[in-house]
Order: structure tokens, then C-alpha cells, then sequence
């Protein structure tokens, strides 16, 4: 069995649900990180959802475990530093302020170590893979050559911008909790629960840390089951449990494009965003939710230019960054983001819009068509690593489980 530290004795009132290589996993561990998926999602943290949810969350802990036991084996060392900035990032993508997620979680009774921990092993585990890996890591002129062939031979076809949650089934017998566990999932991400905070804490693709984002992906790069679903979603929808090699993967559809021929309307845009501290209850906002409105109102009435929204955004903060790049309209996940920015006349401030964690004011600087270009080779290259480094994750998490001395009383 891999070396690891002598784990601290479980507390009188836990009890332990799986030895893994000698390593505790205690009720108190599945019963915390079942809360921070509950609070994440919308979920009430009620005895009934966290019992729904135990099975897959006692799973995901014992893979966790196998994970950072590999990662300590290696002497792969992962700082307290960058584990703040990958939470930070987790909280960028969704427009909270930095530390608002850890003083959501203390406010519910959830230990911060419980999202430290996970993000620990993430990192940790990225680079146990890029050295299992090793040279077949390297991405050649000739991989990209034969990429850029493709692309040119599949001119006209179409292109999908997804994101993936992926819940992996080792075993049968255990097929049953993860589909429960799938539709909970899809249940809160249709009513709005933020798909790249899900993915972070719950999917085991690699792409979880970037909340699930595949980016541009043709049918033939994906599993032929997730290749047929996507051809019939609108862009938009959350698709439901598809099985997999190796699990479950669960799809959103961002967009849809023809390879080399799309146009696209490319926005120029500048936003301000004003994030609120807890979550809005529309039917009683805070004192200090409506001052935020006040202020993102006052702006939309006084800003005249693309210049005025990003200073009023850099003297807010800056929480998100006023350019947020070239903006595909037609990849505008939200329906109604999506009708706001089309109606928009460039150099007129919306109105604020406001959302579940903050409020925004949105201005169009300017407005063209474009054609959907060949992906770079920078692309081409981190594509291609990212689907070696993803096999080589399921195969890794498949020997390590088979060789592990296992106890798990769930």
C-alpha cells in the first residue's frame, strides 16, 4: 500500500465509512462535502438530500483518496497559495468575490478544508498525470498537421461548445447511485444552479478545475453517445444522464457552428459588476443588496461610453474584468443575456441586470460579422493533451483502485 500519514482517529460521534489503504473516511467527511454540494447547487441541507446524495459522495471521497495517496507517493507537492488561486478562479467564473465562497460555506457550518482539500487533490493529481505521461505528452508538428486536415476536410460540418460533468462508474452494482446522483445534478443545473461551480466540485473529467468547459469540439472527438445527443439539444439545454465508457457524463451545449463557414456576430462589449454578499432572495433583499442596485441604476443612467463602464468597473473592484473579450453573441449560454446583448445599440448602457450573486450594467462597443477561423495550433496542441491526459486519468484511477486494500461499509 502506498506510504501515507497515520490518519486522525475518527471523533466518538463519526463513523467510519471506508478504509482506504489504511487511510479514515469518516461519516463527518461525506456529510460535509455533501452539504458544500447542496449549498452550491441550491439544494436544502435537509437529512433526506444529504441521505440521497451519501452514496456517490462516499464513492467520490474513497477516489479522492486513492488520488492524493498517489500524489503523496510521487512527492508531488501542491502550496496553500495556489489552492487560493484556483478556489479565487472557481469564484471569478461565477462573479463572486474573492472569499465569498469560503464565508458562504463557515456561514452554513461547512469547513473550508472540505473545498481545500478537494482542490488539493485536483492539482495534485494534474501533475501526477502530466508525469505519467511523460513524452507522450509532447504534442508534435505532424499531430497538429493532421488536425488542421481534418478541420479543412470537415469544412461545413458541424462544431459544438460544450461542458461536461462526468460521474465514473467502477462498478454495476453501484450504476444505480450515480444515475440518482446524475438526476439530482440535472435537476439543479435546470433550475440554475452555475454549471462551472458543479463541474469543479463533482465532475472527474480533468476539465473540472475549468468547470467543465470543452471548448470547440467536433462529433468525432467526443463519445458517440454524448455525439448524438448534442446533434439534437438546443443551445442552452442540460442533457440528460448519458452513459458512457467508464460512467455518466451530463452535457450543456453552449453553441453550435459549421466548421469554416459560420458567421458569428462578435460583440466588443464592457460590463460593470457589482457581486452581492450571500445570495439574493429576490422577495427580500438586503439594505445592502438594494444599495448595489441603486448604484448599477445610477450608472446606466449617467455612463455615455464603453470608457466610463470600465472605470466605474475598476473603482467597484474590479471582481470581474470589464473586457471580457471578444464576445460570440450566438455562444451566449443564457437566453436572455443573449436577447439583452442583440437589442442593444453600441454605446448604450443596459439596464442593470441582476442575478442570484450580483448585478451587472452591459455596454456594446461595437458589432461585426465574422467567419469561424481555423483553431490555432495552440488550440490544436492543448486539445490534444487535454484528451491524453484525460485517458490516462481514467486508466491511472482504474489501477489504483484494483491494487488498493479497500474497506468501504456504505
Amino acid at each position: 500500500a502506498p506510504a501515507t500519514p497515520t490518519p486522525a482517529p475518527p471523533l466518538a460521534s463519526e463513523r467510519i465509512i471506508a478504509v482506504v489503504n489504511g487511510d479514515v473516511i469518516t461519516t463527518g467527511d461525506v456529510v460535509n462535502r455533501g452539504k458544500l454540494f447542496a449549498l452550491s447547487t441550491g439544494l436544502p441541507v435537509t437529512e433526506e438530500v444529504l441521505g440521497r446524495l451519501r452514496p456517490q459522495v462516499s464513492k467520490q471521497l474513497v477516489d479522492e483518496r486513492l488520488r492524493l495517496q498517489e500524489v503523496q507517493r510521487r512527492k508531488v507537492s501542491v502550496s496553500d497559495r495556489e489552492i487560493a488561486d484556483a478556489v479565487a478562479e472557481i469564484e471569478q467564473r461565477n462573479g463572486m468575490a474573492r472569499g465569498t465562497l469560503g464565508s458562504s460555506l463557515r456561514g452554513q457550518g461547512v469547513a473550508l478544508r472540505t473545498l481545500y482539500d478537494q482542490v488539493r487533490v485536483q492539482l495534485g493529481w494534474t501533475r501526477v498525470l502530466r508525469q505519467e505521461l511523460g513524452t507522450r505528452g509532447e504534442i508534435t508538428e505532424a499531430d497538429i498537421a493532421e488536425q488542421v486536415r481534418i478541420f479543412t476536410e470537415q469544412t461545413g460540418r458541424p462544431e459544438f461548445r460544450i461542458s461536461e460533468i462526468f460521474i465514473p462508474i467502477d462498478e454495476p452494482v453501484k450504476a444505480p447511485d450515480a444515475r440518482r446522483f446524475a438526476d439530482a445534478v440535472i435537476a439543479q443545473l435546470r433550475g440554475g444552479a452555475p454549471f462551472p461551480v458543479v463541474a469543479a466540485q463533482f465532475s472527474q473529467s480533468q476539465t473540472a478545475l475549468q468547470g467543465g468547459d470543452l471548448g470547440w469540439v467536433r462529433a468525432n472527438q467526443l463519445d458517440p453517445e454524448v455525439a448524438s445527443v448534442v446533434r439534437e439539444m438546443p443551445p442552452g439545454a442540460i442533457s440528460n444522464p448519458v452513459q458512457v465508457p467508464g460512467g455518466i457524463s451530463i452535457v450543456s451545449l453552449r453553441a453550435k457552428r459549421e466548421i469554416g463557414r459560420d458567421q458569428a456576430t462578435v460583440l466588443d462589449i464592457r460590463q460593470l459588476y457589482l457581486p452581492f454578499v450571500g445570495v439574493l432572495n429576490p422577495a427580500a433583499p438586503t439594505d445592502a443588496q438594494r444599495a448595489l442596485v441603486d448604484r448599477a441604476q445610477q450608472v446606466s443612467r449617467t455612463a455615455k461610453s464603453c470608457t466610463d463602464l470600465e472605470e466605474a468597473n475598476q473603482r467597484a473592484g474590479a471582481v470581474r474584468p470589464s473586457n471580457p473579450g471578444e464576445v460570440r453573441l450566438e455562444s451566449v449560454g443564457s437566453p436572455p443575456l443573449r436577447a439583452l446583448l442583440a437589442g442593444l445599440q453600441p454605446g448604450v448602457p443596459s439596464k442593470p441586470v441582476i442575478a442570484n450573486e450580483g448585478v451587472a450594467v452591459v455596454m456594446v462597443c461595437s458589432r461585426e460579422m465574422k467567419t469561424s477561423a481555423a483553431p490555432s495550433k495552440e488550440e490544436i496542441s492543448e486539445r490534444l493533451l487535454s484528451e491524453r491526459v484525460e485517458l490516462t486519468s481514467r486508466q491511472l484511477q482504474r489501477d489504483l483502485r484494483r491494487r488498493a486494500v479497500m474497506d468501504e461499509r456504505v
